[in-house]
């Protein structure tokens, strides 16, 4: 398994310089300094700034410094945006919100649906299965700034002036376990919401595929009990394009909390990168570019493990 996964590392070498090769080429194609400066900067202002950001540099210096600085895990380069503060520390201070938002909902989210798309698909054409679809296509039919709006109003503004509940915020962060469900879990049911639709809707088809295979009818004719036949001949054999469904999902985590971290005022990595691009940030822009990057690497890598380790038929060879 070690070789295997070695051997695919360095496959993916070329691919990652190659993303983070084209990322620098692209944010350089129109002059950063002109776009950072404005258009009434002089040409002193405009070889003074470019010195200072490196910008004065061949690119090809330019890229093999980035490389650099990502193989050694080194992004002390000072933010064009926040003078007093390096490309590091925004990293650094972004990632736990975004964390305590992306994670919880992820692992809600996988679980509840998993479990609601085996329901679904074992009472296929039932009442039962007719009322969660509605529900579940009910949900991915209104925006997400619908949900945000109504969650913000109902579950903050209007608890707290109706009934004098203050169980959530409207928006802010704190750091602390103790204030994650008053500033997260709004946010977090919202994201968990938002996803499920998409992702229970896909789970159910595949469960609903395995119901049909002939071991299942053998496991029924047998006289299997419910939870043995979900669990163990429905579950355990769909596991594959499971896996394949939450490791899709891992890159997007930070970048599918961007607009929930905007509207609740989190300062998460998802805030943290719109506002780099809005700022022309350049330096944030590609450290973010290039940690993406590598979780989509590592994921497509750790999936191909996953395969090996849930399905005795599939070898890493």
């Amino acid at each position: 398994m070690w070789s295997f996964i070695i051997r695919r590392l360095l496959y993916s070498i070329p691919i990652y310089l190659g993303i983070l090769l084209l990322v620098m080429a692209a944010l350089r194609i129109n002059d950063p300094v002109n776009a950072y400066l404005g258009k009434h900067a002089s040409q002193e202002q405009i070889d003074l700034k470019r010195r200072e950001m490196g910008l004065d540099r061949p690119f090809l210096v330019q890229y093999g410094s980035f490389v650099a600085n990502v193989a050694t895990l080194d992004f002390e380069q000072p933010s064009w945006r926040y003078e007093t503060k390096t490309v590091g520390q925004i990293l650094r201070e972004s990632a736990v919100p975004s964390l305590s938002l992306a994670i919880p909902a992820f692992v809600i989210t996988t679980i509840v649906s998993i479990a609601v798309g085996l329901i679904s698909a074992y009472f296929r054409g039932t009442l039962i299965d007719r009322a969660l679809m509605t529900l579940i296509v009910l949900g991915m039919s209104v925006s997400v700034l619908v949900f945000i709006i109504f969650g913000q109003y109902f579950g903050a503004y209007w608890l707290k002036n109706r009934f004098g509940l203050n169980l959530f915020a409207t928006g802010g962060y704190e750091p602390g376990l103790g204030r994650w469900a008053y500033y997260l879990l709004l946010p977090v049911l919202i994201d968990v919401v938002l996803a499920m639709g998409y992702d229970t809707r896909f789970y159910r088809a595949v469960m609903v595929e395995e119901t049909t295979r002939d071991h299942v009818t053998t496991a029924i004719a047998k006289g299997a009990s419910k939870p043995r036949l979900l669990f163990v001949h429905v579950l355990k054999n769909a596991m594959i394009p499971i896996i394949t469904r939450v490791m899709i999902s891992l890159p997007f985590l930070i970048g599918g909390s961007i607009l929930l971290e905007t509207q609740f005022r989190i300062p998460g990595m998802g805030k943290a990168l719109i506002d780099a691009i809005t700022n022309k940030d350049f330096p944030v822009i590609q450290a973010f570019t290039a940690m993406f990057a590598a979780v989509f690497v590592l994921s497509t890598i750790l999936t191909d493990v996953l395969y090996a380790l849930v399905d005795p038929r599939v070898r890493l060879s």
